[in-house]
């Protein structure tokens, strides 16, 4: 039988884009660094990612019912260190750049953003699997390339 924690020294070597996915209910703001933001389907377009049960995203994201998935820019090493750990609410957007939006934020600079309809929600393990119904993409600069985490390190590609 695998233990979690050989899954987890394999999939550390294995490079990921990072995402950090921020959600807005009625004023009450939120982002949590995501590691596991795939495309699961163009027609309808649907994207997903895992959730722990116990982050505090997870119950804010059901009610909220929409998100924004900030993919991240080389340079943003800060901002996915910033929402990986548990920053207290009162800090949470101290000090972070945000486009003048309606909605979930969205963090400036980010190679992209894909603002979301939550769609449904599968249990798994100690995460639930969101699905999102995508709504709008919008791209970063054209030239803007992407921040990977490998080895527990950030990296551009």
């Amino acid at each position: 039988m695998v233990v979690g924690e050989e899954l987890r020294s394999l999939w550390r070597r294995f490079p990921t884009g990072l995402a950090v996915v921020t959600v807005d209910v009625e004023g009450e703001r939120l982002g949590l660094t995501v590691g596991s933001l795939v495309s699961l389907s163009l027609e309808p377009p649907l994207v997903g990612f895992a959730v722990n049960r116990t982050a505090a995203l997870h119950e804010l994201l059901r009610r909220a019912g929409r998100f924004v998935a900030n993919l991240l820019a080389a340079d943003q090493g800060d901002l996915a260190q910033h929402f990986a750990r548990g920053v207290p609410p009162i800090a949470i957007w101290q000090g972070i750049s945000v486009r003048d939006a309606d909605g979930p934020p969205k963090l400036e600079g980010a190679l992209g953003w894909i603002e979301c309809r939550l769609a449904g929600e599968h249990a798994a393990g100690d995460h639930t699997f969101f699905v999102g119904e995508v709504l709008e993409v919008e791209h970063g600069p054209p030239d803007t390339r992407p921040l990977l985490r490998v080895d527990q390190s950030y990296r551009a590609l």
